[in-house]
C-alpha cells in the first residue's frame, strides 16, 4: 500500500477554507461589536458570539486536520508535528 500524498492544490484548498472561515468570523465579530455599541439585545449579541466561536473552532479543526494529513502523507518530513503535538493542538480546541 502506498503512502498518500498531499498535493500543493490540496494545501491551497485547505488554506482557502481556513481563510474563508476566519474572514467570516471577523465579519461576525464586527457585528457583535456593533451590536454591543448600539445596545443590542442580549439574545442577538450572544447568538453572534456563538457564531464567531463556531467559525473559529472550525478554522482551528481544519488546520489540525490538515496537519494530520501532512503527517500521514509525509511522516519523515522534519516540519511534521509529532502525534503528541497534534493531540495537544486538537485538545486545545476542544
Amino acid at each position: 500500500m502506498s503512502t498518500p500524498v498531499v498535493t500543493d492544490d490540496q494545501r491551497a484548498a485547505n488554506q482557502k477554507k481556513v481563510l474563508n472561515r476566519l474572514r467570516r468570523a471577523q465579519g461576525q465579530l464586527s457585528a457583535v461589536i456593533t451590536a454591543v455599541e448600539a445596545g443590542g439585545s442580549c439574545k442577538d449579541v450572544v447568538t453572534q458570539l456563538a457564531a464567531v466561536s463556531s467559525a473559529l473552532d472550525r478554522a482551528g479543526f481544519t488546520i489540525v486536520s490538515s496537519a494530520m494529513r501532512d503527517c500521514i502523507a509525509e511522516p519523515d518530513n522534519a516540519e511534521s508535528l509529532t502525534v503528541d503535538e497534534l493531540e495537544k493542538l486538537f485538545l486545545a480546541l476542544a
